[in-house]
């Protein structure tokens, strides 16, 4: 199963979210891939820490290469780094994503995210992919190789706004390109349950027939710590509030990843 977690808004916690759902799927002893194609960086650091800045092998490279013919490229596997945790690997996001883009782009490279995860598909049990804040090449290259799109929501009425336009983008490239893409659910992030705006928020969404996914991750301070020690939840405490609201929803998403997908005309 391979997922992408987007949202064109920024802030709303892609990379909180991609990695700590993963990092579950792997302690549970599912070998897991995370696919960082952020620019930033984020899930890429919050998984590798400072180890991050000596990474030679990123997905930057592994783009380069297909802009150029070489007799012997490096495989897809070449560009796959261990992370300290059991079970889990990341494809690092690189700076240089960036000043590729538009070379990636004019010379129709929008599918070579999608052949090579279909390589890897036999030696991973799940694979995550992290996209930058923007409907562009690899958010395009992220969809399209995905199987379920997860949208993260975090409770306001501009991310609500913005969420129609989403769904209609990855529509968009449903139909176009990849037939096989759902929706699979909207992530309500940092929800502050006693707060009566993003009651409302939420409760309207859930009105309208959007596909909203209980439980619903709180606010929490600790998801900062977490980032500064570079170790998602489930290894820095699991017995957290926020810990077990990931757990919960993982096992949700199984449940979902189990049932039969929903056929689109």
């Amino acid at each position: 199963m391979r997922r992408v977690v987007f949202n064109q808004k920024g802030g709303v916690g892609k990379s909180t979210i991609t990695c700590n759902l993963a990092a579950i799927g792997a302690s549970a002893g599912g070998r897991t891939l995370v696919v960082d194609l952020d620019p930033q960086g984020n899930s890429t650091r919050y998984l590798l820490g400072d180890a991050a800045d000596e990474v030679e092998a990123t997905l930057a490279g592994f783009f380069d290469q297909t802009l150029n013919f070489k007799l012997n490229p490096l495989p897809t596997e070449a560009f796959v780094q261990p992370t300290p945790f059991d079970n889990l690997h990341v494809m690092p996001s690189s700076p240089l994503l960036e000043e590729l883009s538009s070379k990636l782009e004019s010379r129709y490279k929008i599918f070579k995210l999608r052949d090579a995860l279909e390589e890897l598909d036999g030696d991973y049990d799940a694979i995550w992919i992290d996209t930058p804040p923007a409907l562009n090449f690899y958010t395009r290259s992220a969809l399209i190789a995905a199987d379920r799109c997860l949208i993260p929501f975090d409770c306001d009425d501009f991310s609500r706004r913005a969420l129609y336009a989403l769904m209609e983008n990855v529509e968009e490239i449903r139909a176009d390109h990849n037939r096989e893409l759902e929706v699979e659910g909207i992530i309500v992030n940092q929800f502050q349950a006693r707060a009566s705006l993003p009651r409302k928020v939420v409760g309207e969404l859930v009105e309208e027939g959007l596909p909203v996914i209980e439980p619903f991750l709180s606010s929490s301070v600790k998801i900062k710590e977490s980032h500064e020690q570079a170790t998602p939840m489930i290894h820095l405490d699991a017995r957290h509030k926020l810990s077990q609201e990931f757990v919960a929803l993982h096992r949700r998403l199984d449940e979902r990843r189990r049932a039969p997908a929903r056929r689109k005309g």
